[in-house]
């Protein structure tokens, strides 16, 4: 098929639930992707999050190659060794706890609204206080502690039991807990929101006041997890513990794998029948996932996010200096925002038709997301073709 009869098939018979950009891609290596025709294209947003490692990358590869010849999938109503290794990896790497395996973001934050209101149900307790500019899925429960109205009409009337507050604002957080309060979710950067970061003050204040009032503190970071920020998680940045943390998009390398990491002193809130998951963590995932947290340490990738974080923020930041368009330039590690002034849909076209696969987020917010194994030349590149393209739409 070509590159038209491709796109046909999908309008007639694939849902239109995206708006998709008309890029037919077959193959990707590192950070680098090709499509049908096979013109190249320099992913800085790769998988919207999900390729932290790069496109195929060798450690996730081989793992996944190994296991897909000896068994695929095995119910979790029996053990199987990969699985028992991921999960004593991620409590490695981030702290005492169990984990429950799922296949994505939006499952992840139902297994932990679930488990909230189990916790509360003790003390009459269901609530969750959220975040406005939030995302966390879109499964009813996810979307109705999202911040965002825009993605909630249409589904109404959503499940009931969460309060949105202004992100950053503690005193609002503080004054919407309740004696019906049993949890607080954040994501510690807002990334759909439009790259907002946590102020540490806050999130240090926010965990006082769940121990204060035995409210459960639950961070997202689905998108801020595996390295994306500089450390393997975010919280590590803060001096703060979570209680319940999610996990998703990067976990498996490219392959669909979602986590809920529940602190050991709770962990039997959750007892077997309560909350399950056909496909979740299963031997090939788990493997692919393995491979992706060998992958990241290895190469010493979280050094490198660090690194070319900071250098892609004074890159960018050099563009602001440039063109009055671009109002504020902000991140943390490879997680970065870049502010316009102007609709970023025209700049995003144009970043695409040279090449450059970048995002826009709130209409106005450029969003770049590079693999943590991103180099100086990469960086470069990209931020070459987005001052040429910033050249041509304030020359119009």
């Amino acid at each position: 098929m070509n590159k038209a009869e491709i796109i046909s098939s999908y309008d007639k018979y694939i849902l239109s639930t995206y708006t998709r950009t008309p890029g037919v891609f077959v193959k990707g290596k590192g950070m680098v992707l090709r499509d049908v025709n096979g013109m190249r294209f320099l992913d800085f947003f790769p998988g919207w999050g999900v390729n932290n490692v790069g496109h195929c990358h060798p450690k996730v590869m081989g793992g996944v190659r190994d296991q897909v010849s000896k068994l695929i999938h095995i119910p979790n109503n029996f053990y199987h060794p990969h699985q028992a290794k991921l999960a004593k990896e991620i409590i490695r790497c981030s702290f005492p706890g169990k984990v429950f395996f799922c296949n994505s973001g939006t499952e992840a934050c139902e297994a932990a609204i679930k488990f909230s209101r189990v916790y509360g149900k003790k003390n009459g307790r269901y609530e969750i206080i959220t975040m406005q500019n939030s995302f966390h899925g879109r499964t009813l429960g996810a979307l109705a502690a999202t911040g965002q109205p825009k993605y909630q009409e249409g589904f109404e009337p959503l499940p009931q039991g969460f309060q949105c507050v202004p992100f950053n604002d503690f005193k609002a957080a503080a004054d919407a807990v309740t004696d019906k309060t049993a949890a607080i979710m954040l994501e510690l950067v807002q990334g759909e929101g439009g790259i907002n970061i946590a102020d540490k003050e806050y999130v240090r204040h926010l965990r006082e006041l769940c121990d204060r009032k035995d409210i459960l503190l639950i961070f997202d970071e689905v998108q801020t997890g595996m390295g994306r920020t500089g450390t393997m998680f975010a919280f590590e940045q803060y001096g703060v513990t979570p209680d319940l943390m999610l996990l998703a998009k990067a976990l498996g390398g490219g392959l669909p794998i979602g986590a809920l990491i529940v602190k050991s002193a709770i962990a039997g809130t959750f007892q077997p029948g309560m909350h399950a998951s056909t496909f979740g963590g299963s031997p090939l995932v788990c493997k692919a996932a393995l491979g992706t947290f060998k992958a990241i340490i290895a190469d010493k990738m979280l050094r490198n996010a660090q690194v070319m974080g900071k250098y892609l923020l004074e890159s960018l930041g050099k563009l602001k200096q440039q063109f009055s368009c671009i109002t504020d330039v902000r991140g943390m590690g490879l997680m970065i925002g870049v502010e316009l002034n102007i609709a970023g849909k025209d700049v995003y076209n144009k970043c695409f038709e040279r090449g450059l696969i970048i995002n826009c987020t709130q209409e106005n917010i450029l969003r770049l997301m590079p693999a943590l194994n991103v180099t100086k030349k990469q960086a470069d590149k990209a931020v070459y073709m987005l001052e040429e393209v910033l050249k041509e739409v304030t020359q119009k």
